[in-house]
């Protein structure tokens, strides 16, 4: 099986140094062949003797690079970069500076053309040593950045004293205490540190000491109710927003994997149909609907017409509680299950939790404290890592996750070391005590 290229996603809120760093990759003579996509491309300002062949979307660089710009599809756009594999020994994603980088590292798990070919090999984050602090305080990006890095680069430290790179080190380490962390100033660091860095490769990973995955939804929660044939009204508050996006559809049951189904469906619709403003008032299954609140003082109702008897699916794009929503059909009805879904979450606090463990675990009970925990806590698990000894395996078993994704596979055999567990969970509102109970109920 041929080699896969390894793949580097450059992050960094804006005004880090990304810019400089690409700069300095897309310039300098160092023999290496570097496929870089880059979604700012107009920001580089690359000098045209530099462009040795181009076309609508590549440049060739007479350092060896390829600059490719973002015009399309991430997938499309590594489609087109392997009719060209012979000229380029390893690519870098360079990401815009407001970007979470969990979708961007998603694309290498979940395309099976892009996952044949390419394998991510970490994530490197920048960050701006003399602001970072005030985008850390009310940015949810800026903290998911530091929460995936596999590098951290704290740069434009001769913009801050000794003391207060210290403190923004112990801060940074707080988020993500796993990451390798580098210094900087105009992003001068050695690209062997930044580049082909083993980040994802989790037999190199544990040296650092030992996380794509629920897609961000148009809706943040969703809830099974059991509906009579009819109507049932929905009624809402005054809320943060003048209008609230919402979907209805049937689910053959009313458990957790159904609510799973009845978001997938919804996301169809809405990619479908839009969002249309619901006329009348009114609403059908299997519609996605615009609420629109500010035409009302008050208390709004909304009804929602039901086909038939059974389960539905309600998904909204606001949690309930930020409207006071309710769902009625003679009286208020509670939803059989409900769930937070990826994308409108606000950040808490992001921190890491490592655990260690001497023995070996129970592959089936480890599969299924595994499986519950990314289907409950799966969009507050950023990054997940770990190196484990299974019973009746010879092997070392690594394995990552980001968000619900998760996968691994046999290493190298553990020979004469002795058989233990490293785990790292990078998130929001870890429970450690929790977590650690949970991993040693899988103890063999």
């Amino acid at each position: 099986m041929a080699k896969k290229i390894p793949v580097t996603v450059l992050t960094g809120f804006l005004g880090s140094g990304k810019t400089t760093l690409l700069n300095r990759i897309l310039t300098e003579q160092h023999g290496k062949r570097i496929a870089v996509i880059e979604n700012e491309f107009g920001e580089i300002g690359i000098d045209q003797a530099l462009v040795v062949n181009a076309d609508e979307e590549v440049f060739e660089m007479n350092n060896g690079c390829i600059c490719c710009t973002v015009r399309g599809d991430l997938i499309r756009i590594l489609g087109s970069l392997m009719k060209r594999k012979d000229k380029f020994d390893q690519v870098l994603v360079e990401t815009t500076g407001l970007a979470d980088p969990g979708p961007v590292a998603q694309t290498f798990f979940m395309d099976e053309e892009v996952q044949a070919h390419f394998a991510l090999d970490g994530i490197v984050t920048l960050v701006d040593a003399k602001h970072v602090s005030q985008h850390l305080d009310s940015s949810e990006e800026c903290k998911q950045q530091l929460a995936f890095a596999d590098v951290l680069v704290l740069n434009k430290l001769d913009l801050v004293s000794a003391e207060e790179a210290e403190a923004l080190e112990r801060r940074v380490r707080h988020v993500n205490a796993v990451a390798k962390v580098l210094r900087s100033s105009h992003a001068k660091v050695p690209l062997a540190d930044v580049l082909d860095v083993g980040g994802f490769d989790l037999s190199r990973a544990l040296k650092t000491k030992p996380t794509f995955l629920e897609p961000e939804y148009p809706f943040e929660w969703g809830g099974i109710y059991e509906l009579a044939e009819g109507t049932a009204s929905l009624v809402l508050a005054d809320g943060p927003d003048a209008s609230m996006n919402v979907a209805l559809v049937p689910v053959p049951t009313g458990n957790d994997a159904a609510l799973g189904a009845a978001a997938e469906k919804a996301v169809r619709l809405w990619k479908a149909t839009g969002v249309p403003c619901a006329a009348d008032g009114a609403f059908d299954v299997d519609q996605c609907a615009t609420l629109r609140l500010d035409t009302v003082k008050g208390l709004k109702r909304f009804t929602a017409r039901v086909p038939r008897q059974g389960y539905y699916g309600l998904l909204t794009e606001h949690g309930p509680e930020e409207f006071a929503l309710r769902l009625e059909a003679s009286r208020a009805l509670a939803p059989k299950v409900e769930r937070r879904f990826a994308g409108h979450e606000h950040e808490d606090d992001v921190t890491s939790v490592g655990l260690h463990v001497d023995g070996e675990v129970d592959p089936k009970r480890l599969n299924t404290w595994l499986g519950e925990l990314l289907r409950t806590r799966g969009t507050d698990l950023y990054r997940m890592k770990g190196i484990l000894a299974l019973k009746g395996e010879s092997k070392r078993f690594v394995f990552q996750g980001v968000h619900m994704l998760f996968d691994g596979q046999p290493e190298r055999p553990w020979g004469k070391d002795k058989r233990a567990c490293d785990l790292v969970f990078i998130g929001k509102n870890l429970d450690r005590a929790a977590l650690t109970e949970g991993f040693r109920q899988c103890l063999a």
